[in-house]
């Protein structure tokens, strides 16, 4: 059987203050006539990455508008998670695709996890590639089955995007961040876009003193007194750690007091992110300024949020990305933004205005010595980033828009 998430309540009432009354009306409306609807989101991992994050909230809510909604994960073992891992780099273009017995391995797993699906839904919402086979092998279990993808497919690994795209069209709906992330061969019925969002209430988000996050930092070795530049994400490749090192080793030419933080954490369904840690660990050669940090420093969410309140700058130097949660949590927390000019991040980032966007590490050392050097600079992209994210990536607009499809399907 899949393993059910174990979750909190949470109420929409308490986000009217930051969001609204107008929206949380309307999702109030959109609500009444799904009401004790039987929803399913199916997803890797309860841990790690903006999926779970995501997911920890807007099933909660979900439950408090009045849909029965819940959330399982899949079983997997170690040879299936490395496989979706390489899975994952070839559909944002690694040339690297699975060998004929991964993708047995792939078959196989996901038809154990449909087996092992139980109950009857209304609708099913599978998310990202890994448990994508579900709906062929559990059709019957749901009247509605919808895929949602996290990642960016807009220049996929032809050889896997070939084998996804008839499990894909085999949904009555699917869902992307992006308009270009919607591969070229795909049928575009059944297509809805609708970029991911984040909790402004959760402990990562929740407002935070500065002498609370001050007082965080420092027992992770930061000199508060002294310019901070944080990333947070995982050791991936595709979140370019080592061009982060670079930036900062550029910034510290001229600056050098300035300190960086890289802060991370390890997911289940992620075996390469060990490796990568350590190649980051490697790459950053002993330097004391630079903190490497993880859930194995046992950094949560309240450390996360005391990095990002502190830092004078926030990075999130991608040369591929879904979305980019980071972003998002960095302009809510009104601190001045330099990230990689890809994927869903220049949908958060008007260059110049609400943050910088960059092609380089050069670049975003640049960039960072501009705000680092002119406070007020700072301090403008940072309220005009802050007013982005609430308007547009906050967790009552994503429900808003789940209820809207759910509703479409249902008539």
């Amino acid at each position: 059987m899949l393993q059910e998430v174990a979750l909190g309540q949470k109420s929409l009432t308490d986000y009217t203050h930051i969001v609204g009354k107008e929206i949380t009306e309307r999702i109030r409306e959109l609500a009444g006539p799904l009401k004790g609807k039987r929803v399913l989101h199916v997803s890797a991992t309860a841990f790690g990455g903006g999926v779970s994050e995501i997911l920890y909230t807007i099933v909660p809510l979900m439950r408090d508008v009045g849909i029965d909604a819940h959330w399982h994960v899949i079983f997997g073992k170690e040879e299936f998670f490395n496989a979706t891992k390489l899975l994952h780099n070839s559909l944002q273009g690694a040339p690297e695709s699975l060998s004929e017995e991964q993708w047995e391995l792939f078959d196989e797993i996901n038809a154990m996890n449909a087996e092992g699906l139980q109950g009857e839904w209304d609708a099913v919402i599978v998310h990202d590639p890994q448990p994508i086979g579900l709906r062929r092998g559990a059709f019957a279990k749901s009247k509605r089955w919808i895929w949602r993808c996290h990642i960016d497919l807009s220049t996929p690994n032809p050889a896997p995007i070939e084998r996804l795209l008839p499990m894909i069209e085999e949904y009555d709906a699917s869902v992307w961040h992006l308009p270009t992330y919607v591969p070229a061969a795909m049928d575009h019925k059944g297509v809805n876009i609708i970029p991911p969002a984040i909790d402004p209430l959760s402990p990562k988000n929740m407002a935070f003193s500065p002498e609370d996050a001050a007082f965080v930092c420092r027992q992770f070795g930061i000199d508060v007194d002294r310019p901070l530049i944080t990333q947070v994400s995982r050791f991936d490749p595709w979140k370019d750690p080592i061009g982060v090192i670079d930036a900062y080793r550029e910034v510290t030419e001229r600056i050098p007091e300035v300190q960086l933080a890289m802060v991370g954490s390890m997911a289940t369904d992620d075996p390469e992110g060990r490796e990568y840690f350590q190649k980051t660990f490697e790459y950053a050669d002993a330097d004391l300024d630079i903190k490497i940090l993880s859930n194995l420093n046992n950094v949560g969410a309240i450390e996360v949020n005391a990095f990002q309140s502190q830092s004078d700058v926030c990075l999130q130097k991608s040369i591929r990305e879904g979305f980019g949660l980071t972003v998002t949590e960095a302009l809510w927390k009104g601190r001045p933004t330099v990230a990689g000019n890809v994927g869903g991040i220049p949908l958060q980032i008007e260059d110049g205005v609400s943050g910088f966007l960059v092609n380089s590490p050069s670049e975003c050392a640049q960039r960072c010595l501009e705000i680092l050097e002119n406070p007020a600079l700072g301090k403008s992209l940072g309220r005009a980033g802050k007013e982005h994210a609430r308007e547009e990536f906050l967790s009552p607009r994503l429900l808003r828009d789940w209820l809207g499809l759910l509703t479409d399907l249902d008539t």
